[in-house]
Formats: C-alpha cells, sequence, structure tokens
C-alpha cells in the first residue's frame, strides 16, 4: 500500500449532556470485536480529564512470540511478519496516517490504540526462561484507528473526532447511541477464585527473594500470585460492576475474537505531550481505614514509612534511566516524590518522573526502550525479571504490560496493567484471570506482603460474584 498523504481532521462536538458517560454510547460497540474504551471510571482524579472509545480499525497488528501478525481492511488480507513489533508497529501507523500539529487540546484524536503484554518485554531483552503457553491472548494487539469519540470530563463536552478521507460515523449516529436500548447483561463466576500459590508458597518465594538480595543480585523483585475461575456472561457487564466500585483514572476495556481485557488501573506508565514526557510509579500501599481516623493514619504510616519510600525510590532511580534512553540529556527530572494518591481501596505513594523526548526518537521509542515498567518488575530489571520467570507458576500475559494510545499529534498516553483482569472465551469453558502481587525489598516482611497482595484486589476480586445453585 502506497503511503497516505496527510489526513484531513474534523472535530465535531455532539450534543450530548454532560451528565452522560461515555460507557453509555460505547455500550452498543462493546460486542463488537476491535472495540476500545479508554476511561476514567467516572473518578475524580487529577488524571481524569479525558475518556476516549474507538471501533472498526482500519488495519490491526497481532504479535505471538517472534510471529507478528498485520491485517489490513482495504484488501481482507493478513501478512506475516518476524523482527521488532514496536519498529513494525510504527511503519503501519506511518503507512496509514501521517502525523500532524492539530490545533486541539483534545488527546490522541485518531492513531493506534491496543496493548502491550508484559511477556512482549521478550522481543527486547534477553530472557531464556519461559514456560509453556496457556493463554491464547496475543502478547500484543493493536489497532490503527481513523475516529473516535472523546469526551472531556472537565466540560462535560464529547467530540466526534475523524479522518474524512476514510469511512466514518455521523455525529447523529454517535448522539443516537445514548437512547439505544440494549438488552441488560449479566456476568457471573461458575466458581470461586483459586489462587496458584497459598500463603505459605508466597512467604518461600519471598524467603528465595531474600535471598536473592542478600546474594547482591537485585535490589527489589515484584512478586505476584494469580487468581483464576471460570465464568458465564458477558465481559462489558464485569466491567461496569469493576469500574463502578473502582473509579480508577487507567482503566480500559479491550475486546477482541476470543479475549476481553477489564483495566482498572491507577497507575499511568508514560505519557507524552507535545515532547513533554511524564511517568508515575507507584510503589507503597495502605488499605482504606473503615473510619475517617483509621483511614488518615494508614496515610501517615505510608507517608513515614522508610521502607516504602526507599522501594519507590528504586522505581524512580529505575525510570529516570529508561526515560534517559530517548529523553534529552539534562531533561530527566524528578518535580514529586513520594505524594500520597487515594483509591477506593487503597492509598498509593506515588512519585513523577518527567522529561523532553528526543526530537529523532518517537513516543514508541520511548515505550520499547521502557518497557515492561520498572514498577512492575524491580532493579536492576532484567535480573529481576528472570527471578519472576523462576518463581511465578505462569506467565503474565496482560498483567503488568501497558493498554494506551499513540496518537496522531504524536502524543501518548499509557497505563501499567495492575487490577486488570483477561478473560478467555472457549467453546468448553470461558476463563478469568486476576492478578496481585507488590515489590519485595530486604526488610519486607512475607506476611505484609502477602496481606497487601489482597488489600490491592479487595474491591475487584469480591465484587464478580458466584452464580447461585
Amino acid at each position: 500500500m502506497m503511503k497516505q498523504e496527510k489526513p484531513v481532521v474534523t472535530i465535531s462536538p455532539l450534543n450530548l449532556a454532560p451528565s452522560v458517560s461515555i460507557a453509555d454510547i460505547f455500550t452498543p460497540y462493546a460486542q463488537c470485536d476491535w472495540s476500545m474504551l479508554l476511561d476514567s471510571s467516572n473518578g475524580v482524579h487529577q488524571d481524569a480529564k479525558f475518556d476516549i472509545f474507538v471501533a472498526d480499525p482500519i488495519a490491526t497488528i497481532t504479535t505471538e512470540g517472534n510471529s507478528h501478525v498485520i491485517w489490513h481492511k482495504s484488501t481482507s488480507r493478513s501478512e506475516t511478519h518476524t523482527g521488532n513489533p514496536i519498529a513494525l508497529l510504527q511503519t503501519l501507523k506511518d503507512q496509514y496516517i501521517n502525523g500532524q500539529d492539530i490545533k486541539t487540546d483534545l488527546p490522541f484524536v485518531a492513531g493506534a490504540v491496543g496493548y502491550f503484554g508484559y511477556d512482549l518485554g521478550r522481543q527486547f531483552e534477553t530472557l531464556p526462561y519461559q514456560k509453556p503457553k496457556e493463554y491464547g491472548t496475543p502478547d500484543m494487539a493493536v489497532g490503527i484507528y481513523t475516529w473516535s469519540v472523546i469526551k472531556n470530563k472537565q466540560t462535560g463536552q464529547f467530540y466526534l473526532c475523524y479522518l474524512s478521507q476514510f469511512p466514518h460515523p455521523d455525529t447523529s449516529a454517535i448522539e443516537s447511541l445514548v437512547s439505544k436500548k440494549c438488552p441488560q447483561q449479566n456476568f457471573t463466576l461458575s466458581e470461586p477464585w483459586r489462587a496458584n500459590m497459598d500463603q505459605a508458597q508466597y512467604q518461600q518465594k519471598i524467603a528465595k527473594i531474600t535471598e536473592y538480595l542478600h546474594a547482591g543480585d537485585c535490589y527489589q523483585v515484584n512478586l505476584a500470585q494469580r487468581f483464576s475461575s471460570t465464568y458465564e456472561g458477558d465481559e462489558w457487564a464485569a466491567y461496569t460492576q469493576l469500574t463502578n466500585s473502582n473509579q480508577a483514572p487507567f482503566s480500559a476495556f479491550i475486546r477482541l475474537a476470543s479475549s476481553v481485557i477489564l483495566s482498572i488501573s491507577p497507575e499511568r506508565f508514560i505519557a507524552v505531550k507535545k515532547q513533554h514526557v511524564q511517568t508515575k510509579p507507584i510503589k507503597g500501599t495502605r488499605p482504606r481505614g473503615k473510619t475517617p481516623l483509621e483511614d488518615k493514619q494508614h496515610i501517615e504510616s505510608l507517608l513515614n514509612a522508610e521502607k516504602d519510600h526507599a522501594e519507590n525510590l528504586m522505581i524512580v532511580d529505575l525510570l529516570r534511566n529508561d526515560l534517559s534512553k530517548h529523553c534529552e540529556a539534562g531533561s530527566v527530572k524528578v518535580p514529586e516524590l513520594f505524594q500520597i494518591e487515594s483509591f477506593n481501596a487503597v492509598h498509593h505513594l506515588v512519585s513523577t518522573v518527567t522529561g523532553k523526548l528526543k526530537p529523532n526518537s518517537s513516543p514508541l521509542d520511548l515505550l520499547a526502550g521502557a518497557f515492561p515498567g520498572g514498577s512492575i518488575t524491580g532493579a536492576p530489571k532484567i535480573r529481576a525479571m528472570q527471578i519472576i520467570d523462576e518463581l511465578e507458576p505462569n506467565n503474565r500475559n496482560i498483567y503488568c504490560g501497558s493498554v494506551g494510545y499513540i496518537g496522531l499529534k504524536g502524543d501518548m498516553d499509557t497505563n501499567i496493567c495492575i487490577r486488570t483482569l483477561l478473560c478467555e472465551r472457549a467453546e468448553s469453558q470461558n476463563k478469568i484471570y486476576c492478578w496481585a502481587g507488590g515489590g519485595i525489598v530486604v526488610d519486607s516482611k512475607d506476611l505484609d506482603e502477602y496481606q497487601e497482595s489482597l488489600d490491592k484486589v479487595s474491591k475487584i476480586l469480591p465484587i464478580l460474584k458466584v452464580k447461585s445453585v
């Protein structure tokens, strides 16, 4: 296919009330393969500024291991490639959509949206140990989208954005979605959640990590346990239940042919806007208190915890190094260190690292250079990932990967897929997975770490109920 001319961009305000949520108009699309929603779950967090949904991509790229399949809608044909998947994605995006400076404060408008699974990191680093394939979900799935619906959360205004040379819905079609009555769907678990390790096993693995820490192999390792069940019903119904309970600023719903990703994430990975770069690693957690006084005590505990501060600082240093690969020399700064951010289930200790992208580097270069995020691996990153491979019984797939967009304007925003569930549809039995973990350092206490992992999913696992007999 020949390179496209620069697209003509149209941004049309929609006649929708501010009280309408992005979910209200996304619902009719929620059953369509390759429909994707990036939203802030009606949260009031400082980063909850825009909600975006896309559908009907003109091209897609999926990665499984070393094989990458690119599909073009115009020809309904697929082609298989090897090589660097991020470089292939960049080429595919540029093939269809050339970037330009559009005079709008809206993010994205058009471009690439999708996810990058944790195991995609094997494409960029040498990680020889890998468990047998157990998921049908690709390591990466990204679509190229020529239209989007965006809500500005601060003003309540909706917009339909599109590239006029490509097919797109008109404003009246989008506005009518709010009154479209979709049958109410249900979602139930078929059995209780099961962990892939019990408390004693979790403690044993922390003991092994502690040996590695004392030996000088690493400074911190992120250990996670996986919960699994089987389910019946509509994954979109599950997502709406979860987002109502959590209101996380970096939530996402992604439907593929046989997989659905439900991300209820509070953590930004990397954002790029006008060459300015930001990452906001989370390290340090306390549960919400049962009373206002107890809640305040938990915040004070986190603010004064030397262990959590040290853990956070290790990851800040790691991310400073990762960003420096593609940021201008001397531009990487830490404007905020050890800030408290509160969510429905937990309080988190969050720091902010910023930089300025080099003129000859792209947002995707930056993403690949820092992937997977250091806050969910440990430090040094590669050795920590090797230990994770050794100790965790199952591959992570989407967990600790990233969901987000790379827009027409050269902008990007991505999350870290913590508090994220993977649903896999099958003829015999639908399976659902959820993970939780935390960073282990030399003075970690195993029982505290185990409890922290449970605190992190305290507003997720109990929300999805087992079917009544």
